[in-house]
C-alpha cells in the first residue's frame, strides 16, 4: 500500500486548467482516469487526509504509486480524451457500465447491392443501418416475419444467396411471397434497393403515411372488382397493424428521444434506458455498475452518456436526451453530443406530461434492475470472497490470491499440441488477459514437458518485463540470458504473425487471434507484466512439479503453485504425497473448478482452430514464396484446384502477379501432391461436385471433411 504523500505533486507544478489525469500503480499500469475543469482543484482533493476520503476513492490513491496529466483547451476535448483512454486503458477503478448482455438489433446491410435484413450483435458497421436494441432476437424475428409479407426483402445468407442463383431456383421464402427473390432475377436491384429504403422508413417509425397509402389502393381495387387484390393489400394493412401493436405509442408527438433513469445505493447503480422512436418504445437496455468512488447521480449519468454514445453519430444519437440529473457543467456535455449527431441535441430533465409519466417507468425499471442484480449479486461477492479465503487457508497463502492464472495442455493424439493461460482477477475472468502458446520445444504428446515449456516461457516473460521496466533489483538475468521469449521475431507454426515465444492472444469476450506483441510502457496492457498470486494448472501430482520446478529454475519462489486433478477433483500441491481435499460444496473448489474449466475451454478451442487450418492445407500452402492473395487470384481464375493442375504454364502466367518461375513452381508442385478428396455434403453424404474444392483456406468453398481419418475424431485432452 502506497503512501500518497511519496507522489504527490507540488501544487505549484500542477496547471489551473482544464485537463484529464491518470493515476497509475508500482508497474505503471493506468487505473484511474478522470478529467477537471481545473486540475489543480481536482488532484488537490486526492492529497487531503485518507480519513477524509470515501472508501473506495481511499482504496485508489493508495493503490497508486504515480500521477500525470495532461491539459487541454476545452471542457469538450476533455471529455473526449477521457472517453478514449477510459477505452484504451480499461482502468479498474472508473465507473464502467457494463451490459448485462448483447442486445441483438435489427439491421438492413444497405450498402449491399442487395440488402439483407437479419438480426446483428456487437460492433456496428459502416453501410448497415439498425434498428433496436430489443430485449429478444425472437422479438426481431417476429417482427421481421410480420413484414415480409408487405416488403418482401431478401433474409437469406450470402451462400444460400449464390447457391439460389447458380441453380436457378429461389428459397422457400420467395416461393411462398416472403421474399421478392432477386436470386433470380424476379426483381431489379434498383426495386430491392426501394423495398428495401421503405423497410426501414417504416421501422423508423413513418408509418401512417405508407398505411394510408395501402387503404387507398385496396378502396381502388375494390372499386374495380379486383377482389383478390384488394383482399392482399388488406392483409397487408393487418400484418402491419399487428407489427405496430408490438410497440405502443408513449409519446403522441411522434418524439425521437431516450430516455435514462439511475437507480443506487452507496455500493452501486443500476441504468435503464428506452429508446423511442417516432413515439414508440423500440428498444430498451440497462447496466449495472460498481460505484469505484463517491459519485453523483448527474457524474453516474453523464458516464453513461459516453458508454451509450461514444462510438456513435448522426441519427443514432436522438435530437432529445432525458435524463434525471444533469452533469455539471452540462455544456460541454451537451456540445459533445451535438458533434456526434451533426445537429443540436437537447438534453434536459423532463418536468411535466407523458415524458415525465414516461420516465417514470423507466426509473421503476431502473429500480427493479438494481434490486433484481442485489439479490444475485449479494452472494456473489460474499462467495467469490468466502472462495478466495478459502483457497488462500488452504494452501496455507499469506494472503488471498486475487490473481490466478491457469494452465492447460490440448492435443489430438501428440498433434497440435497448444496450451492455454486464462487469468481471474477477484474471483472473475479478465478475458483480456488470456493468452496461448504453441508448444514447439519438442514433438509428440508429453503433458508434463508441455506444461514445464509453457511455464517457463511465460515467467521469462515477466522477467524479462521487469528487467526491461527496470524492477529487476540487480538487474541479474536468470542462467545469464533472457533470450527466449523476449524477441519480437519469428513465426506460429499454423502461419500467424506470433512473437518468439509463439504465445498468441485472445481478445476479450471472443476467440479469435490477435497478432501478439510488447506494448511500451505506458499503462496499456502488456503481454505478461503482471505476476499471480497463484498459479493452477489443470492435472496432478507430475504437472504440479513441472509447474513449480520451471519456477525454481527461474528464481521465482513468492508465487504459489496447485493442481486440479479431474478424477477426483482432488488439489496437490508442490512436494506433498497427499492432495488437499476441500469440501465438494466449498466455494474455494468450485471456484478452482471455473478457472480450470475455462482454462480447458479456452485450449481446445484453439487447438481445435489450428486442427482445422492443417485439415483445410492444400497443395498450393507447400509452393514458396506464395501468399495467401496470390493463391485466391489462382482459385478465383480457374475456378478449382483441378483445373489449375491441368493447365499449362503459359496459362498460369495469366494470372495476374504470377511470373514465369513462380508459374513453373506451381506446375511442379501440383504435379507432386496426390489430388485431394471431393468435397462431401456432411448431411446426406453426397459428393457435392467431381472438382476438387477451393483448398485454400479462404472464405470460398465448402469445408472437406472427405478423407479426415475416423481416429482424428477422437478424444481431445
Amino acid at each position: 500500500m502506497a503512501d500518497p504523500s511519496s507522489y504527490r505533486p507540488r501544487p505549484g507544478d500542477i496547471p489551473d486548467s482544464p485537463g484529464v489525469y491518470r493515476f497509475r500503480d508500482e508497474h505503471r499500469r493506468v487505473i484511474y482516469v478522470g478529467k477537471a475543469k481545473s486540475l489543480r482543484q481536482r488532484l488537490a482533493n486526492y492529497f487531503q487526509d485518507l480519513a477524509n476520503l470515501h472508501p473506495r476513492t481511499r482504496t485508489m490513491v493508495t493503490t497508486a504509486a504515480s500521477v500525470e496529466w495532461t491539459v487541454v483547451s476545452t471542457e469538450v476535448e476533455a471529455l473526449q480524451l477521457e472517453y478514449s483512454w477510459i477505452k484504451e486503458y480499461d482502468p479498474r477503478f472508473n465507473v464502467k457500465y457494463r451490459d448485462d448482455k448483447s442486445y441483438p438489433y435489427l439491421a438492413v446491410t444497405m450498402s449491399e447491392q442487395f440488402p439483407r435484413v437479419q438480426v446483428m450483435r456487437g460492433h456496428k458497421k459502416k453501410g448497415v443501418r439498425y434498428f433496436g436494441p430489443y430485449a429478444h432476437a425472437w422479438a426481431i424475428r417476429d417482427t421481421v416475419d410480420l413484414l415480409l409479407r408487405v416488403f418482401p426483402v431478401r433474409t437469406c445468407s450470402a451462400g444460400v444467396f449464390k447457391n439460389a442463383a447458380r441453380t436457378g431456383r429461389p428459397c422457400l421464402l420467395g416461393y411462398i411471397g416472403k421474399c421478392s427473390a432477386p436470386c433470380v432475377g424476379r426483381i431489379t436491384p434498383e426495386d430491392h434497393q426501394e423495398l428495401a429504403e421503405e423497410f426501414c422508413d417504416f421501422m423508423a417509425g413513418r408509418t401512417g403515411t405508407y398505411l394510408r397509402r395501402l387503404e387507398k389502393q385496396m378502396m381502388e381495387a375494390a372499386e374495380e372488382m379486383e377482389y383478390e387484390r384488394a383482399a392482399r393489400l388488406r392483409d397487408d394493412i393487418e400484418a402491419l397493424k399487428k407489427a405496430m401493436e408490438k410497440n405502443a405509442v408513449v409519446l403522441a408527438d411522434a418524439t425521437d428521444a431516450d430516455l435514462i433513469a439511475v437507480a443506487e445505493d452507496e455500493l452501486e447503480a443500476a441504468v435503464q434506458i428506452f429508446h423511442v422512436r417516432g413515439g414508440r418504445v423500440r428498444g430498451q437496455r440497462g447496466w449495472v455498475t460498481d460505484k469505484v468512488e463517491e459519485v453523483t447521480t448527474g457524474a453516474l449519468v453523464e458516464h453513461a452518456l459516453q458508454q451509450l454514445y461514444g462510438e456513435e453519430s448522426g441519427d443514432a444519437v436522438p435530437k432529445e436526451v432525458l435524463v434525471p440529473a444533469l452533469p455539471e457543467p452540462v455544456e460541454p456535455v451537451q456540445e459533445w453530443l451535438t458533434v456526434r449527431r451533426g445537429a443540436n441535441v437537447s438534453l434536459r430533465i423532463p418536468q411535466r406530461g407523458d415524458k415525465k409519466a414516461l420516465m417514470e417507468t423507466v426509473q421503476r425499471n431502473a429500480q427493479q434492475a438494481l434490486a433484481l442484480h442485489k439479490t444475485k449479486r449479494a452472494s456473489d461477492l460474499t462467495t467469490r470472497s468466502r472462495a478466495l479465503e478459502e483457497i488462500a487457508e488452504a494452501l496455507d497463502l499469506d494472503s488471498a490470491p486475487l490473481r490466478i492464472e491457469c494452465y492447460d495442455i490440448s492435443h489430438l493424439q501428440g498433434e497440435d499440441v497448444v496450451a492455454s493461460m486464462v487469468v481471474f482477477e477477484d474471483g472473475l475472468q479478465r478475458k483480456s488477459e488470456y493468452r496461448r502458446f504453441q508448444i514447439k520445444g519438442f514433438a509428440g504428446q508429453d503433458d508434463v514437458r508441455s506444461m514445464h515449456e509453457v511455464i517457463t516461457r511465460r515467467f521469462k516473460r515477466y522477467l524479462a518485463e521487469k528487467e526491461r521496466t527496470g524492477e529487476w533489483a540487480d538487474g541479474s538475468l536468470v542462467d545469464g540470458s533472457l533470450a527466449e521469449g523476449s524477441g519480437t521475431g519469428g513465426s506460429g507454426t499454423d502461419g500467424s504473425p506470433a512473437d518468439g515465444d509463439g504465445a498468441l492472444t485472445d481478445s476479450p469476450g471472443s476467440d479469435s487471434l490477435v497478432t501478439d506483441s510488447l506494448k511500451d510502457d505506458d499503462g496499456r496492457p502488456k503481454k505478461f507484466a503482471y505476476p499471480p498470486q497463484l498459479v493452477v494448472v489443470d492435472g496432478g501430482q507430475p504437472q504440479v512439479a513441472a509447474a513449480r520446478r520451471a519456477l525454481d529454475e527461474l528464481g521465482i519462489d513468492d508465487i504459489a503453485v496447485c493442481g486440479l486433478a479431474k478424477r477426483l477433483e482432488e488439489v496437490w500441491v508442490p512436494g506433498e504425497d497427499d492432495p488437499v481435499v476441500l469440501p465438494r460444496t466449498s466455494e474455494g473448489l468450485y471456484l478452482l473448478q471455473r478457472v480450470r474449466d475455462e482454462a480447458h475451454r479456452f485450449a481446445i478451442t484453439y487447438q481445435r482452430t489450428k486442427r482445422t487450418k492443417r485439415f483445410r492445407a492444400g497443395p498450393l500452402d507447400d509452393v514458396p514464396g506464395l501468399g495467401e492473395t496470390r493463391k485466391q487470384a489462382l482459385i478465383k481464375h480457374f475456378g478449382s484446384v483441378k483445373k489449375l493442375r491441368s493447365a499449362t504454364i503459359e496459362q498460369i502466367q495469366e494470372v495476374p502477379g504470377i511470373g514465369r518461375k513462380t508459374a513453373e513452381t506451381i506446375a511442379v508442385a501440383l504435379a507432386q501432391a496426390a489430388p485431394a478428396a471431393p468435397a462431401v455434403n456432411t448431411a446426406t453424404g453426397e459428393i457435392i461436385e467431381d472438382e476438387e474444392p477451393d483448398t485454400t483456406g479462404g472464405s470460398s468453398g465448402e469445408p472437406v471433411t472427405a478423407g479426415v481419418p475416423d481416429e482424428r475424431r477422437g478424444q481431445e485432452t
